[in-house]
């Protein structure tokens, strides 16, 4: 997830979407010409709750193939399957997966749900330097309540469209849906689970995968029902992410880090967080949206009692209020806060803090929440492969590829009527309305700039959603909670709890 330049910055964030769609890539690199997937089987055991599990794992390409036969493309994967389990109707399959677009799926599965991983999280925000990085048994892994299944999709890691096939059959909202949906399938059917109960799990664009997922995999008569989806850092409807709307949705993440850094009176809500975000949500539902709404429209008086308000709930200057018109974007937020400290804070984890070459500038160019912690996990990841899975592939291990994460646009955004922004909420709601079963887990950190916590709560309260069957969850950290070693506990346990039904 390194993020030097702005532009790469702009890659991972979902809001890239709004982008015009993908076309037709007849000159990306294609595989060599296909002879047998490559498979790589072990085995491990860990210790979770004072029991030791003993398990098979399964790391190897899938080949799909076109109308001829021919292979088009091919998606690796790492399947976990616990031993002892012999009735598959009783053990849960989670598949799992991350964002981007583009991003193969190394940070949940090294960072909190897989059965090793990284010995990154720390007690707060710090660089995770220079080698060796320890790869240690996950005593929080998942795989004490469900078997695991870790996908890269077709771009990502060693996953790649092949001689024969044609990028733009799965770069894209809709695209990577259906090429995803169509390795679930595959899986179930040669690991014969069809019966088993079906999880969900993506992080930040991989939210949106999931609950495009939903649709693609509940709609028409070969559905696949879904016990649950967990959306980690999400961003479902891109619409909410743009312009004034996007702000209003960052706004209550500008608090909490108004209150981290102790930049605003404490003391008015008797040190209680929870009021006070509770107070910075309907500040920015409530008084913030009419007013930029308004514009040029609002009577001075009002205006600077509003920018008076604003001022007390973030710590950002009245001063710079009023010259930014209240508009306050991520870029320069991050520039702006610690300005007088010539220090930069991170996108993903606002926590985290860098230099920059100057302290002039609107925008940032690094984002230090980026850089803190992606050698750690591309690291340990190929270190994980070759040594403990024996896994013997030269090409690289492609963690966050330029070419299926710039100029993705869903035409139907996951139920949406046109060309306009993607949005997934319909889809997502519709699966839910067609199966009573199926449940939402949704968890935000409180400091995550990328993906803000508020503007996902808007989304899923959209009409169409079930509310009695979303659960909300919440950290104390960024985009990456399992980071932090303590927010990495509770998410574990909240995600063990949302799969067993506790």
């Amino acid at each position: 997830m390194k993020f030097i330049a702005r532009a790469a910055i702009a890659a991972l964030a979902a809001v890239t979407l709004s982008a015009p769609a993908l076309a037709q890539d007849k000159d990306a690199p294609a595989g060599p010409p296909a002879t047998e997937p490559a498979v790589f089987t072990s085995e491990g055991t860990v210790r979770v709750d004072g029991k030791t599990i003993t398990y098979d794992v399964t790391a190897g390409e899938t080949y799909f193939f076109d109308d001829k036969d021919a292979p088009n493309a091919s998606i690796f994967s790492f399947s976990y399957v616990a031993r002892g389990y012999s009735d598959p109707t009783n053990r849960p399959v989670m598949f799992v997966f991350n964002g981007g677009p583009g991003s193969a799926s190394l940070w949940l599965h090294m960072g909190v749900v897989g059965p090793k991983i990284v010995d990154v999280a720390t007690d707060g925000p710090t660089d995770d330097g220079a080698p060796p990085y320890p790869i240690l048994d996950n005593p929080h892994t998942l795989l004490d309540v469900a078997d695991l299944v870790f996908i890269d999709p077709v771009g990502t890691g060693f996953s790649r469209v092949l001689e024969d096939g044609d990028s733009a059959d799965h770069w894209g909202v809709d695209q990577d849906a259906r090429s995803v949906g169509n390795f679930i399938r595959r899986w179930l059917t040669e690991n014969k689970r069809w019966g088993s109960p079906k999880y969900l799990a993506g992080e930040s664009y991989g939210t949106t995968r999931a609950a495009a997922l939903a649709e693609e995999l509940t709609g028409g008569y070969n559905d696949v029902a879904l016990n649950g989806i967990l959306l980690i850092s999400a961003i479902l409807d891109f619409e909410g992410s743009r312009g004034f709307i996007g702000e209003i949705g960052l706004m209550p993440t500008h608090a909490a880090l108004g209150w981290y850094y102790n930049r605003v009176d404490r003391a008015a809500w008797n040190n209680d967080m929870d009021a006070f975000l509770a107070d910075a949500r309907d500040f920015a539902s409530d008084v913030l949206a009419p007013a930029l709404l308004k514009g040029q429209g609002l009577e001075p008086e009002e205006e600077a009692s509003i920018i008076g308000r604003y001022s007390a709930l973030t710590g950002l200057t009245e001063d710079y209020l009023r010259k930014a018109n209240m508009r306050v974007d991520v870029g320069r937020f991050m520039k702006e806060y610690l300005r007088d400290q010539s220090l930069t804070l991170g996108r993903f984890d606002g926590r985290y803090t860098g230099t920059e070459v100057d302290d002039v500038g609107e925008y940032t160019w690094d984002d230090p929440s980026g850089y803190a912690m992606d050698a750690a996990f591309t690291g340990s990841m190929n270190d994980y492969m070759t040594r403990f899975l024996g896994i013997d592939i030269t090409r690289p291990y492609k963690v966050l590829p330029s070419d299926p994460g710039r100029n993705w646009k869903s035409v139907s955004g996951g139920g949406s009527t046109g060309p306009g922004y993607t949005n997934v909420v319909p889809g997502l709601g519709r699966a839910m309305r067609h199966n009573k079963d199926m449940k939402v887990l949704l968890a935000s950190g409180y400091y995550d700039q990328a993906t803000p916590f508020f503007a996902a709560e808007l989304s899923l309260q959209a009409h169409g959603v079930p509310q009695d069957r979303v659960i909300r969850t919440y950290y104390e950290a960024g985009h990456m909670m399992y980071l932090e070693r303590s927010q990495l506990e509770k998410l574990a346990d909240d995600m063990h709890a949302f799969v067993t039904g506790r």
